[in-house]
């Protein structure tokens, strides 16, 4: 892709479309960046930007500035329908991400994860075992480190662990991972896709472009999932945790067994009880990680000792403290219902959930089941609050507690000792808190404030 003296333009300055604009400006090209976010409100950003020679568009998008481009880059963060965006697409401009871009530039093989829920435990988990194989490798994506930011890093000799989400993968052309994982796919960003059959369709996306050399790793218990196998042309490996495969990972008897190709004899991995990580979700992530790491050429003892050691990735049911025999557990990154399940599902009982935020069209109807049989009570927070508690009135004792820190103190007061404090809030955090992080760590911090 030349850019040198490209005319583009980076609509949305989050994280990646930050990175996209200054790596724009290093390749030559004449950088435009347009977010509708004040000017006062991206102070932190704009200096930087104008420093580097980038012209800084705020308080909205103006048309003329997107049809005056050779190239537009969107952030995941703004929707394909915007407006302007539209038009321009309309138009023949050409739309891309910065998944997209930073693909065309950076060396060496991919290896692509998604799902609606454990893309970051995966991720980071593959990470782990193929550092410590000694496989050159780095992480990044939608787990924080821009893909844009790895290319300096990158040799040929590279594999690039990326979490993708549906966001990024609306906007791709080329991009082709070696080996692309797909976790599971339930209801999810329903606001923003419309549909589920569109939101299923984005995930698919991961495998659009791979080969016949290339490998994509499948979940064998989930329908949607296994969809996905029908549009590929790459080597299909599946991985179980219920039944035996003929290509893959699965559980058998007590241990992990990953069988190479098919009628070739399993090797075995490790034993189950040696995953560290809490719930039967986690037991799936890990079956993932390993038949993706596997593929990748790690071998199956360092695999092992990788995953025995590996640590909970921060709000993912992550264990905070226990107070008066209580114990409190940061699953803020549980953004939507089939994720709040799973945290859910993690524990035998004696459950005070702490549920709400904004919603994402989610139907919440779904937890009834769950919530009888393990939950004493759900403490409601954020503008999902109504709708939460009209679509589960009668299931569960429901306290409106309205913002997170009166949610945990009712929870703390009505919680007897062996019972668990369950921050999984199945939604987005944009209506009280800057993103998901936030959350937790507001959630921690008044935690730990309660035994002081």
């Amino acid at each position: 892709m030349e850019l040198k003296n490209k005319r583009v333009l980076v609509v949305g300055l989050g994280k990646s479309g930050i990175a996209a604009a200054l790596f724009l400006r290093q390749q030559g090209a004449r950088v435009t960046v347009s977010d509708a976010r004040s000017a006062t409100a991206l102070a932190g950003e704009i200096p930087a930007l104008l420093e580097a020679g980038i012209m800084v568009e705020s308080g909205g998008h103006g048309l003329l500035t997107f049809r005056r481009q050779d190239l537009i880059v969107i952030s995941p963060g703004v929707p394909l329908d915007t407006p302007e965006v539209k038009q321009v697409i309309g138009f023949g401009v050409p739309v891309i991400g910065e998944l997209e871009l930073a693909s065309r530039f950076l060396k060496g093989r991919i290896l692509a994860i998604t799902g609606s829920n454990g893309k970051t435990t995966t991720t980071t988990l593959v990470g782990k075992i193929l550092d410590e194989s000694g496989v050159p490798s780095l992480v990044g994506g939608n787990i924080g480190t821009p893909v844009i930011n790895l290319i300096p890093e990158s040799t040929d000799q590279t594999v690039n662990v990326l979490e993708v989400s549906s966001f990024q993968l609306e906007t791709i052309q080329q991009f082709r991972p070696w080996i692309a994982v797909v976790l599971n796919i339930t209801p999810d960003h329903l606001d923003r896709h419309g549909s589920f059959e569109t939101y299923a369709a984005m995930k698919a996306r991961i495998t659009e472009n791979q080969q016949t050399g290339d490998f994509l790793v499948l979940n064998a218990e989930d329908k949607p999932t296994q969809m996905v196998a029908a549009k590929t042309k790459a080597q299909i490996f599946w991985f179980s945790p219920r039944r035996p495969i003929k290509q893959g990972t699965f559980v058998y008897g007590d241990a992990i067994v990953f069988v190479p190709r098919e009628g070739a004899k399993a090797e075995p991995i490790m034993p189950v009880a040696e995953i560290p990580l809490k719930g039967a979700h986690n037991v799936e992530n890990v079956l993932a990680a390993i038949c993706a790491a596997r593929l990748a050429g790690a071998p199956a003892e360092k695999i092992r000792s990788a995953v025995a050691n590996f640590k909970a990735v921060e709000h993912r049911l992550e264990f905070v403290h226990t107070v008066e025999g209580v114990d409190y557990f940061n699953d803020s990154k549980a953004t939507n219902v089939d994720a709040a399940m799973k945290a859910v599902a993690a524990f035998p009982g004696g459950i005070h959930l702490i549920l709400g935020g904004k919603d994402k069209d989610s139907d919440y109807t779904t937890l009834s089941p769950l919530l009888r049989e393990r939950v004493k009570a759900v403490y409601t927070i954020g503008s999902a609050a109504e709708k939460i508690e009209r679509q589960l009135q009668g299931v569960v004792k429901m306290v409106g507690a309205g913002t997170i820190d009166v949610a945990v103190h009712e929870a703390a007061k009505a919680a007897l000792p062996g019972d668990v404090v369950l921050l999984a809030p199945a939604c987005s955090s944009f209506d009280q808190f800057e993103n998901y992080e936030h959350r937790g760590r507001t959630f921690r911090r008044i935690v730990q404030e309660l035994d002081q």
